[in-house]
């Protein structure tokens, strides 16, 4: 996976995520689990995409 890859993913989950808090009311609680779910899901994803999950051998 390039680089090139991973900066357009990023700028489309954060484009998403953005759109998501602005413009589909929910309650601020939603909207923050919400958020670390998707920063969690998405650190794991560039973990994994760099190769630091196979050297730990962490399955996902």
């Amino acid at each position: 996976m390039t680089i090139l890859n991973v900066l357009i993913v990023l700028v489309v989950v954060g484009l998403v995520l953005w759109l998501i808090n602005n413009y589909i009311p929910m309650d601020a609680k939603i909207k923050s689990i919400l958020n670390v779910v998707v920063l969690i899901v998405v650190v794991l994803w560039l973990l994994r995409a760099f190769g630091l999950l196979n050297a730990l051998n962490v399955p996902i």
